[in-house]
């Protein structure tokens, strides 16, 4: 049943659409049938995911197959660690069962298994046939050319660096608008391996928390492609056709030897991911000791979560949270943006039911999911750097704007779930 809290998501798309018109870099190159064709392909893939029976089905054994990798993992990581890990018998009586619940030893581990499996995958032909049709299903509804379809089809299962990798021959012939692209969708969409992760931190506060979370990514995908192509249009004229070097696929000479890189792979997130985190987390502890010697504002002292919340509070209530709501989930948008995608959702994971309603928690859940934050502009100039150095000025030139289209679509897919009745997302 639709209610006024559905139509409200629509000023938020409204909004959204308008600013990234505003600043366009070419206000008369409106994609006016890619605006169309994306919200309602949006749209169609949230009713069908929830709303057909056997999909749904689908989605509850997502989480299924969640759970079991991340108890297997648990098995790993016990082996390893012993009593350390939260499993198996202590030493000690436990006073706190909860405070067992340690992010090093059950997130980052679900990271490297997953990257593990996903290269041995990727070796056995899998992963790569699902990129392909992904690649050919964005070529053929967004109009985009092979090259970068594939690239966008991988940046939703690999990440945001590692996507464009399979198209690394072709990268110097895309036009700007393509190039563009391309880091907007990497910053809109998380990787297989984060996915996992994320379910893994909502499972408690979030029913069907896996399949929430893979719905965000694949869908977040069109609305990345949406707000970048406004935002630099397609010019026809500037594109061209390069040619790919087979070398520069992905190759590994056994699962054995796929397994073993997939994993150094992994360690390598999981050591950027946790290194990010203290240095992010230890900063803003620093500011807000700062702000702590100032009077109490509003009966509370200031902090960055706050000012965050105070800021993005009216960009929350617009894509469908309620006002009671607008200022954690606004605060929740700000340390996304600030302190990475991972941040928040430990917040939200830690926010207890009853403290957000269930829609914004779904909302917020699709708000999160995406790589746009400061720490990703870093990211991402290193990557391309590497990966086509001939493009590094012009990377660093547009590098700022696609992680405020990124930001941006992960709010257009909030609020395209917004629009949903509630009783889709029941369980």
């Amino acid at each position: 049943m639709f209610r006024p809290e559905n139509a409200q998501s629509f000023v938020g798309l409204a909004l959204i659409i308008l600013a990234c018109w505003a600043f366009s870099e070419d206000r008369k190159r409106f994609p006016w049938k890619l605006t169309i064709g994306a919200l309602i392909l949006q749209g169609l893939l949230v009713l069908a995911l929830f709303g057909v029976p056997a999909l749904r089905a689908g989605l509850a054994g997502v989480g299924t197959a969640v759970d079991g990798l991340a108890s297997s993992t648990q098995a790993g990581v016990a082996f390893v660690f012993g009593f350390l890990a939260g499993g198996g018998d202590q030493p000690y009586q436990l006073t706190n069962p909860g405070a067992m619940f340690v992010f090093a030893f059950r997130v980052l581990p679900v990271i490297l298994v997953v990257c593990a499996l996903a290269a041995l995958l990727w070796h056995w032909r899998i992963l790569k046939w699902v990129t392909q049709g992904f690649g050919f299903l964005f070529e053929k509804t967004m109009g985009l050319r092979g090259p970068p379809a594939l690239a966008t089809a991988a940046t939703v299962f690999m990440g945001q660096v590692e996507g464009p990798i399979f198209i690394r021959s072709y990268l110097k012939t895309l036009s700007r608008s393509e190039l563009f692209m391309l880091i907007a969708v990497g910053m809109s969409c998380v990787s297989g391996s984060t996915m996992v992760a994320y379910a893994t931190i909502l499972k408690g506060v979030l029913p069907n928390a896996a399949a929430h979370v893979l719905t965000a990514s694949i869908i977040s995908a069109p609305a990345g492609v949406l707000l970048a192509r406004i935002l630099v249009p397609r010019r026809p004229e500037d594109e061209t056709e390069g040619e790919a070097d087979p070398a520069q696929d992905k190759v590994y000479e056994s699962s054995i030897d796929a397994m073993i890189k997939g994993t150094s792979d992994g360690l390598q997130i999981v050591l950027n991911i946790a290194a990010t985190l203290i240095v992010f987390v230890a900063i803003v502890a620093m500011i807000n000791g700062i702000l702590g010697l100032f009077p109490p504002v509003g009966g509370a002292p200031l902090s960055v979560e706050r000012g965050l919340g105070a800021i993005f509070a009216p960009l929350a209530w617009s894509i469908g949270v309620p006002w009671k709501d607008a200022s954690a989930a606004g605060s929740l948008l700000g340390v996304k943006l600030v302190l990475t995608e991972f941040t928040a959702f430990i917040r939200l994971g830690a926010t207890p039911i009853g403290a957000l309603d269930e829609r914004t928690r779904v909302i917020m859940t699709y708000a999160l999911c995406g790589f746009a934050n400061i720490a990703s502009v870093g990211m991402n100039v290193a990557g391309y750097t590497v990966l086509v150095p001939e493009r590094r000025s012009e990377v660093i030139n547009m590098v700022w704007k696609a992680m405020v289209s990124g930001f941006l679509a992960t709010c257009v897919t909030a609020a395209v779930v917004g629009a949903m009745p509630r009783e889709l997302f029941a369980h």
